[in-house]
């Protein structure tokens, strides 16, 4: 009778959940099955907001299957991944990115945004404690505090949701996903200053929709 296959050691499971997500995707792709195990729980959660708030409230529904398109993707990429190029969650992201604004497209909610010139040649700006801090918890919020914060939550998604889906993408993958102003430039190959003029722009507005909330944030300030 042939052995039964092992469980992987406590060992191989611990180096796993420590490597980077380059190397586990180069591991899967040589048929470390385990590997992607550990980058599907890694990135499941921060992927999956990311689709349903690009999408926005009308195509919410449609969160799950464009988030299950993206893995599919990646698993059939895996052999062409190469770590050269951009960092795995950027390249995931940009799947994601891509298949949720090809579903935007086909619903007819896309609107295009052209690049608009920078005058005063500023660095794009960020959200501070600003729009931010409408999402971030205090520490030990009192009742008072923690019905204000998820109002100031609730009102932030549905400030986004209004956005220019462009300008929608371009703010959750700067602000949320930490990707800079030249990665996202190259990921979906588009200009520099279309990127910048995208996020500054989408920033203005977020303000402006935010502005209640964030003249409370002030005033604690």
């Amino acid at each position: 009778m042939s052995a039964l296959p092992r469980a992987p050691s406590a060992k191989a499971a611990t180096e796993r959940d420590a490597m980077p997500d380059d190397q586990l995707m180069l591991a899967y792709a040589h048929g470390d099955a385990a590997a992607f195990d550990v980058l599907y729980a890694r990135h499941e959660g921060g992927l999956f907001r990311f689709v349903k708030r690009l999408l926005g409230a009308r195509l919410a529904a449609q969160a799950d299957e464009v988030f299950q398109d993206t893995w599919v993707r990646i698993i059939s990429a895996r052999e062409s991944f190469s770590p050269q190029g951009a960092a795995w969650r950027t390249w995931a992201f940009t799947i994601a990115h891509n298949l949720a604004m090809d579903r935007l497209r086909v619903s007819g909610r896309e609107v295009a945004l052209g690049a608009h010139p920078d005058d005063d040649g500023d660095a794009v700006p960020t959200l501070d404690c600003g729009v931010r801090g409408a999402v971030d918890a205090a520490a030990h919020p009192s009742a008072e505090e923690l019905a204000f914060w998820r109002a100031a939550g609730r009102r932030l998604l549905a400030c986004l949701d209004e956005l220019p889906v462009d300008q929608r993408a371009a703010f959750l993958l700067h602000h949320e996903d930490g990707l800079t102003v030249e990665a996202l430039a190259a990921s979906l190959e588009i200009g520099f200053e279309t990127v910048r003029s995208r996020l500054r722009y989408g920033l203005q507005k977020l303000r402006g929709c935010m502005e209640r909330y964030l003249s409370v944030l002030e005033q604690r300030a």
